[in-house]
């Protein structure tokens, strides 16, 4: 006869119910009193210290790196000393300056030459023999200045050698006609005759006159 056949009731469903219920509380009870009592036990062996936190290690320093092995180098013997002979200095032969040149005497020039002695004081000026307006007349008038019907008064100075005669003749005022003034000096020094000056020692020099003026006037 199978189980699943039976039919079960309501009440017995309620006991199997009841039955679970009161396992589980018994078995809460068993299990929460053990815990406890453990857990009490445990709390008092249970001793308390601080714990200090180690230092961390030091480090240590990395190794040396491998220096590479150099060979020392070869012991060389130095080569061997020769000595040189030392040569002897030079002789060096220093000639003897030249005499110096006897100082130069530097020559005077010579002395100029005397002044030439001033020339005696004219003493006596020299004079005309003859009025030397009247040496010029009419006739004298130059054909050139009659057709240009030129004419005016002419001024020279007249220089007297020492025989009296006229050596050199000066416009100092001209008439405004070459053919005039030509004309006058022309003929002054032609005509005209002076007794010559004479100086301090009584010998006859050179003398200058100033003539007087000479009118040249066409007539009608």
């Amino acid at each position: 006869m199978s189980f699943v056949d039976q039919k079960v009731s309501p009440g017995r469903i309620w006991s199997i119910v009841a039955v679970a219920v009161l396992h589980a509380l018994l078995g809460y009870a068993i299990v929460t009193g053990l815990a406890y009592k453990f857990v009490k036990n445990v709390q008092e062996d249970l001793k308390t210290f601080d714990v200090q936190e180690q230092p961390p290690p030091e480090e240590e320093p990395p190794p040396p790196e491998e220096q590479p092995q150099v060979q020392p180098p070869p012991v060389v013997a130095p080569p061997p000393l020769v000595r040189m002979p030392t040569p002897a200095p030079p002789m060096v032969t220093v000639p003897n300056p030249p005499p110096a040149p006897p100082p130069i005497t530097p020559t005077a020039p010579p002395a100029p030459p005397p002044a030439p002695p001033a020339p005696p004081r004219t003493v006596e000026p020299a004079r005309a023999r003859a009025n030397l307006q009247g040496l010029i007349s009419t006739d004298d008038y130059p054909a050139s200045a009659i057709r240009n019907e030129e004419q005016g008064t002419v001024r020279v100075r007249l220089t007297i050698d020492t025989n009296g005669r006229v050596s050199d003749c000066s416009v100092t005022s001209g008439s405004g006609s070459s053919a005039l003034d030509n004309a006058t000096c022309s003929l002054l020094r032609r005509r005209a005759r002076f007794t010559p000056a004479r100086d301090s020692n009584g010998n006859p020099t050179t003398d200058t006159v100033n003539a007087p003026p000479i009118r040249w006037q066409l007539t009608e």
